[in-house]
């Protein structure tokens, strides 16, 4: 099978299978490409999600295009990027106009409230794991907790709170150097 084929497919079924976006796909994407397909490692995993986060588009199609990129240049990442969305698309058209319909029906919005639910523990079980493998000193967790404190009080943007932390990160570096 070629590497084009296996790209499309590994990124396919992570579209196909992940509900609730880019965070909630981390599990997938840790599973296919770093545990089976060895694709990439956990460090670049967290830098492509931390760079998705910083461009424009959703985070999981900037991943798939970061990480099919390393594997396989340009092709790679187009093909992983229609890949990743080609699923979505797919199940959006046939579900736009039965949602239409069913948009009232008592099991269907509790269904939803149950995946909303399911989402949401996919996404704390990550953070947790995450952490674990991130906030490994005291700085780590001083840099952790002071963007969680600007999120959560001072309602900045993701965006702004990604480049505070880089610069917090830069500014630490140049600090060690000149030591």
């Amino acid at each position: 099978m070629s590497a084009y084929m296996k790209i499309f497919i590994s990124f396919f079924k992570i579209g196909l299978f992940t509900f609730g976006g880019g965070y909630a796909m981390m599990p997938l994407f840790r599973q296919e490409l770093i545990e089976k397909r060895h694709y990439i490692t956990e460090t670049e995993m967290l830098d492509y999600y931390s760079l998705g986060q910083c461009t424009p588009g959703i985070i999981a199609v900037n991943v798939a295009t970061f990480t099919s990129y390393k594997i396989k240049g340009l092709g790679g990442a187009c093909v992983a990027t229609l890949a990743i969305v080609f699923p979505s698309l797919v199940i959006i058209m046939l579900l736009a106009g039965m949602l239409n319909i069913m948009a009232d029906n008592e099991v269907v919005a509790h269904a939803f409230a149950g995946i909303r639910l399911g989402v949401i523990a996919l996404i704390i079980n990550e953070v947790v794991k995450l952490l674990k493998k991130t906030v490994l000193t005291e700085y780590h967790l001083f840099v952790f907790v002071s963007v969680l404190l600007l999120l959560l009080f001072f309602n900045f943007s993701a965006v702004t709170a990604v480049m505070i932390a880089a610069g917090i990160g830069v500014s630490k570096y140049f600090k060690e150097r000149r030591l």
